[in-house]
């Protein structure tokens, strides 16, 4: 018994490679769109955090598959994300056109960040989702919104600074709510329609390809609206069936008085 304890808190403390080295590329990529960012140059920003946002997709699935979870592993990967998708859309968003708004545009980078940090640390206490979905929308979303906007203004032009400003309060209060995202890492779907699954990604990359920079908007902006829509309809309706429930319990309860009586 002792022995099992104690291999299990070695594997606590242990610091897997591959998984931990995968995260170091995201924050490598975080930390790469911040210089552009400084530099001026954000549409390298933008790209820059969307290809954090791939990788960071990658390490703990690695991790899962090489039975290499760890501590280290969660906590590290934690604080990459907060550079590459907190601060650095932080910074881009800010540069790009949060400044010309002076006070209420360094709250609103100040927010991203700091609802990002609280979304990331309930996050890792947070046992209650499991693996079948997110509280709170998930900062590499909410950082993809942020950069793909950017690069969608390559096709449409500038947006409007004030729904910019509008926008990043707004992901910042969908980062700490309570509403439900659904989660990608339930794999028994992905194992029993491998084929199918292929075949989606495939038309998937191909749609992207044609027009990327319209369509990461179109993915993120599905993801984030979408998910705060069906989930709101499902509370209304599931609110709706205990209301239900509750009348038709206390309508029971009169009668079976009225009866006694």
């Amino acid at each position: 018994m002792r022995r099992k304890r104690d291999a299990t808190e070695k594997r606590k403390r242990a610091v897997p490679f591959l998984p931990n080295f995968i995260t170091a590329l995201s924050l490598f990529c975080g930390f790469y769109s911040i210089m552009f960012s400084l530099k001026g140059n954000y549409y390298m920003a933008s790209i820059f955090i969307l290809i954090s946002g791939f990788i960071d997709g990658i390490d703990g699935r690695v991790a899962r598959m090489t039975n290499s979870t760890s501590e280290f592993g969660k906590e590290f990967d934690s604080l990459s994300d907060l550079v590459a998708f907190g601060v650095a859309p932080a910074i881009l968003v800010y540069l790009w056109e949060l400044s010309s708004y002076g006070k209420f545009g360094f709250i609103a980078s100040f927010l991203f960040v700091a609802c990002g940090a609280l979304r990331l640390a309930r996050f890792n206490i947070d046992t209650s989702g499991g693996m079948t979905h997110f509280t709170g929308l998930p900062i590499p979303l909410a950082a993809a919104a942020i950069s793909s906007t950017y690069l969608l203004t390559g096709l449409t032009g500038s947006f409007p600074a004030l729904t910019i400003l509008v926008g990043v309060y707004v992901l910042s209060f969908l980062m700490v709510s309570s509403i439900p995202y659904p989660s990608f890492k339930h794999i028994g779907y992905i194992k029993a329609h491998p084929f199918q699954l292929l075949v989606a990604g495939v038309l998937l990359l191909v749609i992207v390809a044609l027009a990327p920079e319209l369509m990461f908007f179109v993915l993120a902006m599905t993801f984030i609206v979408g998910g705060a829509l069906w989930n709101g309809v499902a509370y209304l309706f599931s609110f709706r069936k205990e209301k239900k429930e509750v009348k038709s319990n206390v309508h029971e309860s009169v009668s079976g008085q009225d009866h006694h009586i």
